[in-house]
């Protein structure tokens, strides 16, 4: 016999009716504009839809280019009824909602029931709203699916991270979170705390996430901790809270959309329209001795993707500038031109840029990966887990701290005198060390 979750929350918070949950669904996304690329991941909120349901579509609008090719989605959701420890499937065949029955994937479920902090626990989703929410939308975009919902109770990121990473597949699968931001706090508190919190997440930085950032804090770091092993790169797409959509302004919850992709910016395809940004910002602060603005409206989406870059200038063969970021905080493009500037007007090891030495001026632009945190026990344990040529590092000791890029391979080959170096760089002794000593480690592509 066919056992069917069915919903907790049509009629309040969305319509029960299927033609009036169509319609409002369809306008909701109407009011958005499709980004590209498509995800592999994203945060969506899960309010009422009157609230928050603006919000979530700007998450979803991209689907309806590929919704021939999603066949499988992977959504995790905070328990908002029932507390326990790890994470719950349900052992229902299907979840239903007015707009029809979306079936249960048990292959990818056996698969997470596998993991000893998964358990099959039906009252984590019998009042559930979090992950019911999510479905009116996924049903109205993708043609045909299948789904696993997970219930995420009190589990650490990194054993979200274990279970999500199992379940990753390819195209074929989509990740999707449900979270809301702050909770109850008068307007212009919720707007610190939730822009606060967007940072982390574009830093994919889940140590930040405290109890107050976001109610799917739990599957938020989980996913976090597993885009800074895959170096995902995180896209802000809508910021707003209930005082902005439907609701009174001195008690409001915040909503956040973010898109999480796969792989880092296409070289071939917009190496040199980095380049070339690069050098007219240059040019711009020749002219007008100020950072030039970027029509974002011509900038084409994959640039518009939060991104860190490091800007090398060279004269003649020899270093003659180079300012980067570490943590992608701002749209790639803005970072490039941003730094290309500082690495040619503001490096305090070299003087400004000159108009003459311009056209004598070699130009690369290094694009970073997210920074993952290395694990290690001793010095010659990490020594031994360096790649040459391959790893960026960012050595930290308390206030200290200093990176090398992996170019600096080509001048330092030898692991264990790289990080003599990179130590030194730091402001720290060569020979120095100390247990309490962080190394986080990213890769970079060079565009030269």
């Amino acid at each position: 016999m066919t056992s069917i979750r069915e919903p907790a929350v049509a009629g309040q918070f969305y319509p029960a009716d299927k033609v009036e949950l169509q319609q409002m669904v369809a306008a909701c996304l109407a009011q958005v504009k499709a980004v590209q690329p498509v995800p592999k991941a994203i945060i969506a909120p899960h309010a009422g839809f009157i609230y928050s349901g603006p919000i979530a579509a700007t998450a979803y609008a991209c689907l309806r280019a590929v919704s021939d090719k999603i066949k499988k989605v992977v959504l995790l959701g905070p328990a908002h009824t029932v507390g326990f420890h790890g994470l719950a499937v349900s052992s229902a065949d299907k979840f239903h909602t007015p707009l029809g029955d979306v079936v249960i994937d048990r292959e990818l479920q056996a698969k997470a029931l596998s993991f000893p902090q998964v358990q099959e626990f039906d009252d984590a989703h019998t009042r559930e709203h979090s992950l019911e929410v999510q479905l009116p939308f996924l049903q109205t975009l993708l043609d045909d699916f299948i789904v696993l919902p997970i219930v995420v109770g009190n589990a650490i990121p990194a054993k979200v991270s274990e279970v999500l990473e199992a379940l990753w597949g390819g195209d074929e699968t989509l990740i999707v979170i449900s979270s809301d931001l702050s909770h109850y706090h008068d307007y212009q508190t919720a707007q610190r705390m939730d822009k606060a919190t967007s940072a982390a997440i574009q830093q994919l930085n889940y140590q930040a996430l405290g109890f107050e950032s976001a109610c799917g804090r739990n599957p938020i770091k989980g996913l976090l901790h597993l885009a800074q092993k895959k170096g995902l790169q995180a896209r802000i797409l809508d910021l707003r809270n209930s005082g902005d959509t439907a609701g009174p302004k001195d008690r409001v919850v915040g909503y956040g959309a973010y898109h999480f992709m796969e792989g880092g910016v296409n070289t071939k395809r917009y190496g040199q329209q980095l380049l070339a940004t690069a050098r007219s910002a240059i040019d711009y602060y020749l002219e007008h001795n100020a950072m030039p603005g970027i029509d974002m409206a011509n900038v084409p989406d994959a640039l518009k993707v939060t991104g860190a870059a490091f800007v090398t200038l060279e004269k003649g063969g020899q270093l003659r500038g180079c300012i980067g970021s570490l943590q992608a905080v701002q749209p790639l493009i803005v970072d490039v031109a941003q730094n290309a500037c500082k690495a040619a007007f503001s490096d305090p090891r070299f003087p400004p840029l000159t108009a003459q030495e311009k056209d004598q001026i070699e130009l690369s632009v290094s694009v970073l990966s997210p920074p993952a945190p290395m694990q290690f026990s001793s010095e010659a344990e990490l020594i031994n887990k360096l790649r040459p040529g391959i790893d960026g590092l960012i050595l930290k000791y308390g206030s200290q701290r200093g990176t090398f890029l992996p170019i600096v391979w080509n001048s330092i080959p030898e692991p264990k005198e790289f990080l003599r170096h990179l130590k030194q760089k730091a402001g720290l002794p060569a020979d120095f060390w100390s247990d309490s000593i962080e190394v986080l480690r990213y890769t970079t592509e060079l565009i030269k």
